[in-house]
């Protein structure tokens, strides 16, 4: 079972597209969007982490500034996508992920992170400010936050070929976050796992990058 649900937040009300395991969870995964809005990429992610077991819930974290938003992966999507992060900005996003932890952490679930692009860069945060157990998968904006200090067990996935995250970023986050599990995956660039998207699709590494998440997200979290 899968739809849109209400959550509420600091910042009102807003939407979060929730999927459901066939049988019994192994917990529960908060599900970060990339910069483009919980599209039909992100809900297919949710999916199938509730075919893996999990229950998963990807809130629209633009709501608190523009309801319903799904952008294309066009240069008129990025520019868009750009200003509504801008808009939104590192805080109030994080309010809204925890707002959505806490949901489901008041259901008795143990709950995790796992996040894309910008999301990743949140899902990160949700480690060292909300001590979840986190996945971030190429999240290009985490560098000024290495410093922090996570208080839950963290995973990171790299394409060696993504131009917004050069090899020294990469070595800074294994630098800085030396307990991590950090991943690089050659022949990869940006957005890898993004299987409806055929210039950044690498469909070996986003196989492999998803078994990894799997079996940290059930170590995590049973």
């Amino acid at each position: 079972m899968h739809g849109w649900i209400d959550i509420e937040t600091p910042h009102g009300p807003v939407r979060g597209w929730r999927a459901e395991p066939p049988g019994p969870s192994k917990g529960a995964v908060v599900v970060i969007q990339e910069i483009f809005g919980v599209n039909a990429h992100i809900r297919s992610v949710a999916e199938r982490l509730a075919d893996a077991g999990f229950v998963a819930l990807a809130p629209a974290l633009f709501d608190p500034v523009e309801h319903g938003v799904e952008l294309g992966y066009d240069d008129a999507g990025v520019q868009r996508a750009r200003a509504l992060v801008s808009a939104l900005g590192t805080e109030r996003a994080m309010d809204v992920i925890n707002a959505s932890a806490e949901k489901l952490q008041m259901e008795g679930l143990r709950v995790g992170a796992i996040g894309f692009c910008w999301g990743g860069t949140l899902a990160f945060l949700c480690a060292t400010r909300l001590s979840l157990p986190a996945v971030g998968y190429y999240g290009a904006r985490s560098v000024p936050f290495l410093d922090e200090k996570a208080g839950a067990p963290l995973m990171f996935h790299f394409g060696a070929d993504d131009n917004s995250i050069p090899p020294h970023d990469i070595e800074l986050h294994r630098q800085k976050q030396p307990q991590a599990q950090v991943f690089v995956y050659e022949g990869t660039g940006h957005a890898f796992n993004r299987d409806v998207d055929p210039k950044a699709y690498g469909a070996d590494a986003a196989k492999l990058a998803w078994q990894r998440t799997l079996d940290f997200l059930e170590a995590q979290l049973r």
